[in-house]
């Protein structure tokens, strides 16, 4: 079987989705208008609230919520052979996750940016709203914890990469300074000079990893990285939204569709043949996720399908920055859909490679020793991917993130004439993931910065102010605290399954507020769009939770203490989402009055 295939019904299904049910979402569901005022023009305060050119505000959204799950998730279900993953991460995407994310970004926008535990609060009652930022706060933790656990392994030890990574963060404020000064006219310079220099810094990167006098400054240990990126998440969180976090977002964003576009094109050019079976011999479990197919491929494969972080962002920073509602049905749903794609290409990539290979980079040496002592496949191109590469070593690098680095640049390389760049691609799709991961993490810390100062500002007032830079440092230090602590004393396994349901409990939060918001707006005959989605990640997170719970899935080695605080946050979550649900369907059973959300103005259409 090749990839040419799989691509093309993937893509059409993906269009035919965002062309007719997206539509149908938007006109018949949400009734998008664009005479409807959004919080971005009503609040406009220049720093939260701010609206934002429709292009800039697509690639701050869009590199906000495609972190490491659409990369990471794929890779690692592709045990279970590649068509699991495929069947999942298509349907998933067009009738669930971006449903999801389209639905809670018009109901923000309805209330006036609200973040999603207020718009719970006011749809649900305080206890609901309080018991999601509760949720939230758990949740988001687990979430940043798993997305940056993926960073850490992608830039240790990696002179290149975390130097081409750390000058986004100058560019990115040269890039908030011309957008501040020169307006709407100076997107088109801003985005010249950021992507300019980003690709020199690549290019330099290489260079300054070959100077040992220059490369001791950005070699960095794990702890290293874990430091270093707690260090960015606070300043992310604290500054102005405009100075850094929309323009290294926006900047990233087009590193991030850039190489997508590119792998596409790859893909379909080059044609590779998918030497993983469409199903394997693993569907019970193998040595990658030991857990069987179901329930566990919805808590391994998240983000791409569905993913509750996304309402976080959908409620967050995007609907306080969109200048028009209808602009909310290609920063929200399209923006999913596209984050699918990205799914999509990780699955073709791990398996264009050969199990033995796979194996062999993406577990541990102790459990490839154990996997090949009991007849598991054995490595086929290791060495010459090795050396391609321009790594001392591939064996043993698990995670993901290195073997999906490894599947990138192999297909790239198919293309005519890049089969000597081989070591570049490699670096390049590396420094693809971290950008992916880093944006994510930013706007997650500055998400739950929001929600603690929420909770905060209940038992004393001056801590809920948003404007207020110490109450804001305070709460930005508190949620890097929080998920640098899961990072430092985690491991991919252990992190990843409590990622995916802390991941998946937000999801069934969201889609049942948003329910809620459906009928408070009129429009209780739709309920089903939001409802079926709904049924599906409550029954699938439910099963998985309880096999991690019962079922002695952490991996070995995973610590008494390290097993105890993931159990006991599992069981937090469990019962804070059980709550929520309970209290949606008793709100859906008794109904509400219809009404209509926003304010309603007599402007003629925003611009772009």
């Amino acid at each position: 079987m090749h990839a040419l295939p799989v691509m093309i019904v993937a893509l059409g299904t993906l269009v035919l989705g965002y062309r007719f049910y997206g539509g149908f979402i938007a006109r018949r569901v949400l009734n998008l208008d664009f005479g409807r005022e959004t919080p971005a023009r009503a609040k406009n305060d220049g720093k939260n609230y701010k609206p934002e050119h429709s292009g800039v505000l697509f690639g701050h959204h869009f590199a906000a919520i495609a972190g490491a799950g659409p990369l990471i998730g794929p890779v690692l279900a592709a045990q279970y052979g590649w068509l699991p993953g495929l069947l999942w991460l298509v349907p998933g995407a067009v009738l669930g996750g971006a449903v999801q994310d389209f639905v809670i970004l018009a109901a923000s926008v309805r209330s006036g940016g609200k973040s999603l535990a207020e718009i719970a609060r006011e749809e649900l009652g305080p206890a609901s709203g309080l018991a999601t930022a509760a949720a939230i706060l758990f949740i988001v933790v687990a979430a940043l914890a798993g997305l940056g656990f993926v960073v850490v392994n992608a830039l240790a030890d990696s002179a290149w990469g975390a130097f081409t990574i750390g000058m986004t963060i100058p560019i990115a404020l040269l890039m908030g300074l011309c957008l501040e000064k020169r307006g709407p006219e100076g997107v088109r310079v801003a985005t010249a000079l950021g992507v300019t220099a980003m690709l020199l810094s690549l290019v330099a990167g290489r260079w300054v990893a070959a100077n040992p006098a220059l490369s001791r400054f950005f070699i960095f240990t794990p702890h290293g990285v874990v430091v270093a990126m707690g260090i960015y998440g606070f300043f992310a969180s604290v500054l102005p939204v405009g100075w850094l976090l929309v323009p290294r977002g926006y900047l990233s964003s087009f590193m991030k569709l850039g190489v997508l576009g590119l792998l596409v094109m790859a893909a379909l050019i080059v044609n590779p043949e998918l030497q993983f079976p469409a199903l394997s011999a693993y569907l019970r479990g193998g040595p990658v996720i030991p857990g069987p197919v179901f329930p566990f491929l919805f808590i391994t494969i998240m983000c791409g399908a569905i993913s509750g972080f996304h309402a976080l962002v959908s409620s967050g920073t995007t609907p306080k920055m969109l200048s028009c509602e209808p602009h909310a049905r290609p920063i929200g749903y399209g923006g999913m859909l596209l984050e699918s794609l990205v799914g999509i290409v990780s699955l073709v990539a791990a398996a264009s490679l050969e199990p033995g290979d796979y194996y062999a980079i993406n577990l541990s040496p102790a459990a490839h020793a154990a996997f090949a002592a009991q007849g598991g496949a054995t490595p086929v191109h290791l060495a010459s991917l090795t050396a391609a590469a321009g790594e001392k070593s591939l064996l043993g690098r698990s995670g993901g993130s290195v073997l999906l680095a490894v599947g990138f640049s192999q297909i790239l390389s198919g293309l005519p004439g890049l089969k000597p760049l081989m070591p570049y691609l490699y670096h390049f799709a590396i420094l693809f993931e971290a950008l992916f991961i880093l944006t994510t993490i930013d706007t997650g810390t500055r998400i739950t910065r929001f929600v603690l100062q929420e909770l905060g500002g209940k038992a004393w007032k001056p801590f809920g102010n948003l404007a207020s830079l110490p109450a804001s440092a305070a709460a930005s230090a508190a949620v890097v605290f929080a998920w640098a602590g899961l990072i430092w004393n985690g491991s991919i396994g252990s992190i990843w399954p409590m990622f995916g349901i802390a991941n998946q409990s937000l999801a069934v939060i969201a889609l049942a507020v948003g329910s809620a918001f459906l009928r408070r707006q009129g429009r209780g005959s739709y309920l089903w769009v939001t409802i079926l989605p709904l049924s599906f990640v409550t029954a699938t997170t439910g099963a998985a939770a309880a096999a991690m719970l019962g079922g002695g899935y952490w991996p070995a080695g995973t610590s008494n203490c390290v097993a105890g605080v993931n159990d006991a946050l599992i069981v937090a979550i469990l019962a804070l989402t059980g709550f929520i649900l309970w209290r949606a369907v008793a709100k859906l059973r008794a109904g509400k009055a219809p009404g209509e959300g926003g304010i309603r103005t007599h402007e003629a259409p925003c611009g772009a």
